[in-house]
């Protein structure tokens, strides 16, 4: 990955323009400049090929912009390597989609649309937590497809290599994280989630649960090129940095509100920057988020992957990271990133309810006429109805809906009972697939 060209130097460029400075804040000739530049949040080497009104030219409004930028930033009490504060402001983009989460992730969109039935929430759960725990490994290196890893997770299958043991220890970690929502952040939790993350996938199992010592420094190296991309602070300062940011994390000071959107991602960032381990660190970051954010009652985000959209563009993951470092510790660049990826998520939940809502008006006419089927069953003939090539294990269905085995066999040998499925065997293992006539059964039930 081509590292971010440093910026120009602002401060130096605005000393001799005062009257040129003047000019344009009397004029407002970069007025719309710096509000697209700020909707979207754009760094330097962005920003450099804008178009700019005649006589100002590139450097210049890089300089107005940073002016602007930093009359707003506000510090938070957590430091870089160096001393200096981190600092972040919310432009109205941040505002505008921080009032969409607030109006989405509170899980009302699940209570009140119709399509989304008990056996539906629950499905869509499991689906949701095996995206994020694959989406999540496969951004720090975990080699495997999709559609395997989640045929593993699904059939309860034993991992076969690190990368479906990152996987494994990811979506159990996730699924358990509401246990942990009544504590507060501390070093001992953040050890905790570590050591579920990275069970049996390290070369050196005592870094398990604990923080790097100083003879393992680590950098953050791009996997394409071997570049380095940046080096954590050292070893000896760790204790020290996760204690203040447990503090500003856990502080509800009465003076000071900080949205807990905006501090999940902050705690997100800090986990990747402070790096207090060997290796896991992102997927720890990202299961952190999970937990503040399920802590602060945003139900929804129980049903959203936002590492599969973080997946679609690495690259620019990792440069909101940079851009940050290297542009006066400014984190609106990682807040603005991650609320993008949040409000995409939110799109894609939405889009999917929509979707199932459509096939079960088509569908439920007819089912719901029959009599004496559980939710899950509901469900299990709503997804056959679409899906004539789909097979049904008992193990898949026990780990779909997190039931027992007993009654997860229950559920198909009734369905086969009825009609709706036949049983079949592929290899040694018995199944379940719809059977062929499974609409005009359905359309025959008066």
């Amino acid at each position: 990955m081509k590292l971010p060209e440093p910026a120009p130097k602002w401060q130096s460029i605005l000393e001799t323009s005062i009257e040129k400075i003047m000019d344009i804040i009397n004029t407002g000739k970069l007025n719309n400049i710096i509000a697209k530049a700020n909707d979207e949040y754009v760094y330097w080497d962005k920003l450099k090929y804008f178009k700019f009104p005649e006589g100002i030219g590139s450097e210049f409004a890089w300089g107005y912009l940073k002016l602007n930028r930093s009359q707003q930033l506000k510090k938070i009490n957590i430091k870089d390597k160096k001393g200096d504060f981190f600092k972040y402001w919310l432009p109205d983009s941040v505002l505008r989609d921080l009032h969409y989460i607030d109006q989405q992730a509170s899980g009302q969109i699940l209570v009140d649309d119709p399509s989304t039935h008990t056996g539906e929430k629950e499905r869509y759960l499991v689906s949701s937590i095996m995206e994020e725990a694959i989406a999540s490994s496969q951004l720090e290196g975990a080699a495997t497809t999709r559609e395997k890893a989640k045929a593993m997770l699904r059939e309860g299958k034993k991992p076969e290599n690190t990368s479906e043991q990152m996987i494994l220890n990811n979506y159990i970690t996730i699924k358990n994280i509401k246990d942990l929502l009544k504590e507060p952040l501390s070093g001992e939790l953040i050890r905790k989630i570590h050591a579920s993350i990275v069970k049996d996938t390290l070369e050196n199992p005592e870094a398990v649960g604990r923080f790097r010592k100083p003879d393992e420094e680590v950098q953050v190296v791009d996997e394409n090129d071997g570049q380095v991309l940046y080096d954590p602070p050292k070893a000896e300062e760790l204790e020290e940095r996760i204690a203040a940011l447990c503090n500003y994390i856990n502080s509800s000071a009465e003076n000071e509100f900080v949205h807990p959107v905006i501090k999940a991602i902050i705690l997100h960032f800090n986990i990747g920057y402070i790096h207090p381990f060997v290796d896991g660190n992102g997927r720890t970051a990202r299961a952190l988020f999970y937990w503040f954010l399920l802590k602060n009652k945003y139900w929804l985000f129980e049903f959203l992957s936002i590492s599969r959209i973080l997946l679609r563009a690495p690259a620019q993951y990792a440069r909101s990271y940079l851009y940050t470092e290297l542009d006066d510790l400014d984190l609106t660049y990682f807040v603005t990133y991650n609320l993008r990826a949040i409000c995409l998520s939110l799109e894609s939940l939405k889009q999917y309810l929509a979707k199932k809502q459509q096939e079960i008006k088509e569908s439920q006419k007819f089912i719901r006429k029959y009599p004496g089927l559980n939710h899950r069953q509901y469900e299990l003939l709503y997804h056959a109805i679409s899906h004539s090539d789909a097979v049904y294990s008992i193990q898949y269905i026990q780990n779909t809906y997190d039931i027992v085995y007993q009654t997860a066999r229950a559920d198909l040998l009734s369905l086969e009972k009825d009609g709706f499925l036949e049983k079949t065997k592929i290899g040694k293992k018995f199944v379940f697939i719809p059977t062929k006539n499974i609409h005009s059964k359905l359309k025959g039930i008066k």
